[in-house]
């Protein structure tokens, strides 16, 4: 029997150890997508004790203390921290089979130094020792011992992007950049939908009243971020849709949207459809990869969502058709030649197939992998989403050329994360070579690791 995640944790060949040791584990990471605020990366912030930095904000972990029955004055209200602590302590041990349960125990071996198990007995101890830790360890600290080279924050594009600007001249090892998220402008059906758009023509100085004026708005807010050094933009999309209107039509749609009134989806997606293919074009124009998440069912508790707003973990995923839409606005791209290098995430793993299908419809010589079918998303990114996610593409394209992981987390100790997938990267192809499937030329594939890792994330992103 082996050891509570040891030192060949989830490695089950020797080749599959030798591929991590040698190869992957020492390699830098590129968090190319994430939700850190950058300020408090500016600000260095210190954490004052371990729910903090642990459950503050981190909606993976809310979820699991909701599905064990702990009220929400412990997880989101407001409770005294060591008592939130000790409620979460409590429920991890339930936890057998989900990533939680190794990621929390990673990120308390690689940062605290605990080696033990966490459960309602240890909690004391725990607390005790990682807060002594905390009192010695700041934001970038956590950076800097995950070996990060660079960190793609998520930014609205009315953001004035001060602690970026205030990061780029500080000297850091670590690139800062942001990632332009136009959503809100996206989104006409929702709630808030006027009051952003007047937001951005604040912001922009110019008056929005056509589809026109908002594509000249998100265009001079763009220039200003590829001034910050973005490389990379993120829209996080219900579905994918594709549908054409008039620009009259769609600018009376938009008209009744700012004033409040109900607008028909099939305008709704004609508005989307038209600003999405424009965005696409000016990513391309610009050098940025395009980032596209989709097939999430967001806020379905609607007296959740009331009470306590969104990303506070009762999103899920949902069954969309977005196959033929996407085709279609890949399509319309590629024949104008301003398709951008595009990253594909769906949360419905039932979609790895047709995405890796599309992956290699639509690849060219500007880039091994331009397209790339995203790191196994949110629900996905446990050890068997990952095992599923990498398999397809091996399977239906080039694995070799995969940009690799990323957290996706708004938490300073979720590197650890690249690990776990370091982890099951190595093993899944351990496993081949051990099987015959793949030769046994360790060097080869051994490059082939550190490349997955982080070289041709770098490659991509321009680093």
């Amino acid at each position: 029997m082996k050891q509570f995640m040891d030192r060949d944790f989830l490695l089950s060949t020797p080749t599959a150890v030798t591929l991590y040791r040698d190869y992957a584990a020492a390699m830098p990471l590129v968090d190319y997508h994430c939700h850190i605020d950058p300020k408090e990366i500016w600000e260095n912030r210190q954490f004052e004790n371990l729910t903090q930095i642990w459950l503050g904000g981190d909606h993976y972990k809310w979820r699991i203390m909701r599905s064990n029955g702990v009220a929400e004055e412990y997880i989101t209200g407001n409770a005294p921290d060591r008592e939130k602590f000790q409620k979460f302590a409590e429920v991890l041990p339930r936890c057998v089979g989900n990533p939680m349960y190794h990621w929390c125990h990673l990120e308390l071996k690689t940062y605290f130094g605990y080696e033990g198990v966490l459960n309602g007995q240890t909690a004391e101890e725990v607390w005790n020792l990682c807060n002594q830790k905390l009192k010695t360890m700041r934001a970038r600290d956590f950076i800097k011992v995950s070996n990060v080279a660079m960190i793609g924050t998520t930014d609205d594009p009315c953001s004035d992007l001060r602690y970026h600007a205030l990061l780029a001249d500080a000297g850091l090892d670590t690139k800062v950049c942001p990632s332009f998220r136009p959503d809100p402008a996206l989104n006409m059906h929702k709630k808030g939908f006027a009051e952003y758009i007047a937001k951005l023509s604040a912001t922009t100085g110019i008056e929005i009243k056509t589809i026109a004026d908002v594509k000249a708005a998100l265009s001079t807010r763009m220039d200003n971020f590829a001034a910050h050094g973005c490389r990379a933009s993120d829209h996080g999309l219900d579905y994918i849709m594709y549908r054409t209107a008039s620009e009259n039509d769609i600018n009376a749609a938009l008209a009744a949207a700012l004033a409040g009134q109900t607008v028909s989806m099939d305008l709704v997606e004609a508005y989307q459809t038209e600003l999405l293919l424009f965005c696409g074009r000016e990513y391309s124009k610009r050098g940025w990869v395009m980032q596209l998440h989709f097939s999430c069912m967001r806020n379905p508790n609607s007296r959740r969502f009331a009470e306590l707003g969104p990303d506070t973990g009762f999103d899920c995923i949902a069954v969309t058709d977005s196959c033929a839409a996407l085709y279609k606005l890949m399509d319309i791209w590629d024949k104008d030649q301003t398709l951008p290098r595009t990253i594909l995430y769906s949360l419905n793993p039932a979609d790895n197939q047709w995405i890796d299908s599309l992956v290699g419809a639509f690849q060219d010589s500007s880039i091994p992998g331009k397209i790339q079918h995203g790191s196994a998303w949110w629900f996905n990114d446990n050890k068997v989403g990952m095992q599923e996610q990498m398999t397809s593409l091996a399977n239906l394209g080039i694995l070799g050329n995969f940009i690799g992981m990323l957290t996706d987390s708004r938490s300073f100790l979720s590197y650890t994360r690249h690990e776990y997938f370091r982890r099951i990267l190595c093993n899944l192809i351990g496993n081949w070579i051990e099987n015959g499937e793949y030769p046994c030329d360790i060097e080869t594939a051994g490059a082939l690791v550190q490349d997955i890792c982080y070289n041709n994330a770098a490659r991509y992103f321009g680093l």
